[in-house]
Formats: structure tokens, C-alpha cells, sequence
């Protein structure tokens, strides 16, 4: 497990071929879809290429990102690229913080600052992380995937191995959002001696996608009244993601095929979601501007990891979960819990209670699927809230294994 420090580079011949394909783009006409109900908005989509083509800069966004320690490791045949950032504080506390689709590590961006070194950006030097920020298997420079399996709850092990036997963090704290929050979950669940606590975006009982139909709602439907305002808003939150887990489990190589080969077939699909997803009430850009959303579809379309990245879905239902244990709660170390409401699940969240072992919960009005980048400061200050009382858990010198009561974790 050689760890060797990563920089990111593309070729020039990289981006020539881009802006070639750019230029020779044949758009598919577009009517009547001005409020996108059959999908991506042709005029949008021909401005934001325009802007991609004339005035986006690619290595002044690889600069940024360049600005952080990067780093990459073989876990068991698979490539993992992470960012390693220590913080600045009196004892920082090791967190791993892990993205989803279509994200990527960059989504985390805004705050990197805050949670490595708080005292720079106006908190406590008490509440600083040292933080790892990988790339999902198969995404962006956790590439090229080439061992079949490897779905979110595998990817919980190979965060114990990177947390534990590369970067030599016995016990550890996690975040996660979207796929992040099943895989912390699993952490949380399978290997809760090993965490000082998690925190999540969002919650949902295991398993998911499973099932006959993994990508419907369709039992959770059919309890609920018809005509009822709970149903009204279970369809709508099923149709904001049935049409891509849908394709991305039973298909994805056929549309691996059809993205690789055109970035703005790849722009248009990502975009949709990235629009749908946040809290943008139908303005994509008052929450991600123009080079962001692209610099998004670049960390897709330069790592050519758009077709292994959607395999993330078929892996998840052609290899189900199961459980380490019988009882609950299911996720047994200290969880946070943050909703933002326009993310939120249809319903009543007391099952968490039971389900998670709580030690932090808060809804926010403002803010949708890509936490990070939409609600930052949100965000931090629950990571703060949530890990603050459970650090001393980790400050404690080692013990016995067994000498240390739940109860005062």
C-alpha cells in the first residue's frame, strides 16, 4: 500500500480533443421545455457550453485544486485518490469526509478551510479535523476501476483500510452525503469500535435498492392513501431520481458508451441533476456557478470515469447488503443527523431515534442534495456540533479494549 503524492496534470492533447469535440457539437432540437419537464433546457445547455468552449479555464481550476495535498494508494487492486489535509489545532480529530453522484471530492471544497483550521476562519482551534477527502472508487482520480464488485458497503472497508493501515488513524470520525451517507452508515454499522462517531445528510433505513424493482418506491406507495398529500410528495421525490437509478442499475455500459464519447451528452445529464437535486427553486446557478458546474463535468469527462462511476449503482443491487448484527440501533456509533429540507425524504423522521444511535439532529429550511457546496457553513457548524462533546473519546490515551463504557463516548 505505497502511498505517492498526487498532482493533478492533464495533457494538453486532453483538452485539445475537448474543445474540438466543443466546436463540432451537433445539438438535438429542443421545444416546449422551457420549464425542463422533458429534461435538460436546450437554451441553457447551448449557453453553458458556449461559456465552456470560450471562456471556461481548466488550468486555473487544476491550479485551485492543486493547492491541497493530494495523494493516491492501491486498496486491493483498486486506485484511491485522496486529499490528506492536517488540521490546525491542538489535537485534531482524523475525519474522513466522503461525496456521491454525481459529485466529486471537489464538492467539499468550501469546507476544507473551515475544518482543518477554524481558528483562520473564525471558530475554535478546539474543533480543527485532519481531513481525507477521497474519491469514490471509480470517480474521477480513483481511476481506472477495473475490479467488478465494488459497491458502497465494500467501499467501507477500503476507508478502514486507508484510515487505519495507510495513514495510521486507529479510531476516526466520518461524513457523508448521498452514496457518502451509505458508506458512513456501513462504517458506523459494521465498524463502530473503530469510530469516534459519524454524521450524515440525509437518512434512510438498509437496504436500499433492493428488491424487485430497487430503483421504485413502489411498496412504500402503495401505503400510503391515494390522493393523500404524503403520496403527492412520495411521487414527486420518486421522480426526481427514478429515471437515473433506473438506467444507471440496469444499463449503465450502454450509457457508459453514449457519455464517453460526448462530453455534452455527459453535461447534459449531470446538469439535469445537479438542477433538480439542490435548492435552486429552478435556477441552477443561484446555488453553482458556470465554472463550478463545469468543473464538475470535467472531473468527469478528463478522468474518463463517468461509465465506472455509474456502475456504482448495478454494483449496489448485483451485490446486497447484509447485516453484521441483528438489533438495533442498526448504526451503532454516535450519529449527527442534518436534513436539509429540500433533500428530505416524504415523512416522519422519529425512526432515526431508534434506528441510529442520535446524539445530533437539526432540519435546515435552506439548502438541497450537495451539502457542501450549497450550505457550507451549515454544515461545518453541525460537524462542529456533532464531534465537539465526542472528541474526548478520542483524546483519551488508549485503554483496554473493553474499558471504555459506551456511555461516555
Amino acid at each position: 500500500m505505497q502511498v505517492e503524492p498526487f498532482r493533478i496534470a492533464i495533457p494538453d492533447a486532453k483538452l485539445a480533443d475537448l474543445a474540438r469535440r466543443l466546436r463540432e457539437v451537433n445539438f438535438a432540437p429542443d421545444f416546449a421545455n422551457d420549464d425542463w419537464r422533458y429534461g435538460t433546457n436546450g437554451r441553457y445547455l447551448r449557453a453553458l457550453v458556449a461559456h465552456w468552449r470560450d471562456r471556461y479555464d481548466w488550468r486555473a481550476q487544476e491550479r485551485a485544486m492543486n493547492a491541497w495535498p493530494h495523494f493516491r494508494v492501491q486498496l486491493e487492486g483498486v486506485p484511491i485518490h485522496f486529499l490528506h489535509v492536517r488540521g490546525r489545532g491542538p489535537r485534531p480529530l482524523p475525519l474522513v469526509l466522503t461525496h456521491g453522484w454525481p459529485w466529486t471530492f471537489w464538492d467539499f471544497q468550501r469546507v476544507l478551510g473551515p475544518l482543518s483550521d477554524p481558528a483562520a476562519h473564525g471558530g475554535d482551534p478546539a474543533d480543527a479535523f485532519d481531513l481525507v477527502v477521497p474519491s469514490l472508487p471509480g470517480f474521477a482520480f480513483s481511476t481506472p476501476l477495473e475490479v467488478p464488485g465494488i459497491n458502497w458497503w465494500r467501499t467501507a472497508d477500503l476507508w478502514v483500510a486507508l484510515m487505519r493501515d495507510v495513514l495510521g488513524y486507529e479510531r476516526f470520525a466520518a461524513h457523508g452525503g448521498d452514496w457518502g451517507t451509505l458508506v458512513t452508515m456501513q462504517l458506523g454499522h459494521k465498524y463502530p469500535d473503530a469510530l469516534v462517531g459519524v454524521h450524515l445528510v440525509g437518512a434512510f433505513p438498509l437496504p436500499v435498492f433492493a428488491g424487485d424493482r430497487p430503483w421504485s418506491l413502489g411498496d412504500t406507495l402503495s401505503q400510503l392513501a391515494p390522493g393523500s398529500e404524503l403520496r403527492a410528495k412520495a411521487v414527486a421525490w420518486e421522480r426526481r431520481f427514478a429515471s437515473h437509478v433506473a438506467v444507471h442499475q440496469l444499463d449503465p455500459q450502454s450509457l457508459a458508451f453514449a457519455m464517453h464519447d460526448s462530453p455534452v451528452g455527459l453535461c447534459a445529464w449531470i446538469l439535469e441533476r445537479r438542477r433538480a437535486w439542490s435548492d435552486c427553486h429552478g435556477d441552477v446557478e443561484s446555488r453553482f456557478g458556470k465554472d463550478e458546474l463545469l468543473t464538475t463535468m470535467m472531473l468527469y469527462w478528463l478522468t474518463d470515469s463517468f461509465g465506472s462511476a455509474i456502475r456504482f449503482y448495478a454494483e449496489a443491487v448485483l451485490n446486497p447488503w447484509k447485516p453484521e448484527r441483528d438489533g438495533m440501533p442498526v448504526v451503532s456509533a454516535p450519529t449527527g443527523l442534518t436534513l436539509f429540507e429540500a433533500d428530505t425524504a416524504p415523512g416522519p423522521m422519529d425512526w432515526t431515534a431508534d434506528y441510529y444511535r442520535r446524539v445530533f439532529f437539526r432540519r435546515h429550511a435552506s439548502g438541497g442534495h450537495f451539502a457542501p457546496a450549497e450550505e457550507p457553513a451549515a454544515l461545518v457548524a453541525d460537524l462542529r456540533e456533532t464531534f465537539r462533546p465526542l472528541r474526548a473519546a478520542f483524546q483519551r490515551p488508549p485503554q483496554r479494549p473493553g474499558s471504555v463504557p459506551p456511555s461516555t463516548l
